[in-house]
């Protein structure tokens, strides 16, 4: 093997293990992302970049309350009347192969994912009711929202259920404009992906989300 062809296999090695370490960190620590949607409007707007934090997810630790949470897209968003299960507010995820989970979850290849800010958590009472939010009896705070924002249930969803155990319930501070667990159910722990750590563009509102 001739020295030039060594030297062209050493970047090539060199080239892949940075890959695989780029990738790896990306996975259990941390990555930047671009807001998409106006479903966070006005906490989050269209084209602020983000920083993730993802050691949640790689030490299987519920978010807390107020966090802003991306996670997988459910497999299913819409409900018939016959299928709201107030006693199973779960959403539903199909299951992966092997080959899929590593498309999907690692590469982050043909995903879809949602960024949404927990609101409650397991064993609480959520009942959503004349345009509030109750947790447990009691009307939440929520000084994210604009004034006048009212939050409902449009058509079939779930608006009155006990957050189940290593789920969460998120919903979009735009309320009038987000799909989100009202819709769907409570995400499953094992399907959130990362929080938001903090806002790093545009620079005049860098810092921590809140």
């Amino acid at each position: 093997m001739s020295d030039k062809t060594k030297e062209i296999l050493e970047w090539i090695y060199c080239i892949v293990i940075a890959l695989v370490l780029a990738m790896l960190f990306r996975y259990f620590i941390g990555t930047p992302t671009i807001v998409k949607q106006v479903s966070m409007y006005p906490t989050l707007v269209q084209d602020e970049r983000l920083w993730l934090n993802r050691w949640g997810r790689t030490t299987k630790t519920l978010p807390k309350r107020g966090e802003i949470i991306t996670f997988e897209e459910p497999s299913k968003i819409t409900y018939a009347p016959s299928e709201i299960n107030q006693n199973n507010p779960v959403a539903q995820y199909n299951k992966k192969s092997t080959w899929e989970s590593f498309v999907k979850d690692f590469l982050e290849i043909g995903k879809r994912s949602y960024i949404k800010r927990t609101i409650a958590l397991p064993g609480e009472h959520v009942q959503i009711k004349e345009g509030k939010v109750l947790i447990n009896g009691e009307v939440i705070e929520e000084p994210y929202l604009q004034p006048g924002v009212i939050t409902d249930v449009t058509g079939e969803g779930f608006d009155d259920f006990i957050v189940p155990e290593n789920c969460v319930f998120a919903m979009g501070d735009n309320r009038n404009h987000s799909t989100d667990c009202r819709a769907f159910g409570c995400i499953p722990l094992n399907e959130i992906e990362s929080t938001v750590a903090i806002r790093i563009w545009p620079l005049n509102k860098w810092g921590k989300v809140d």
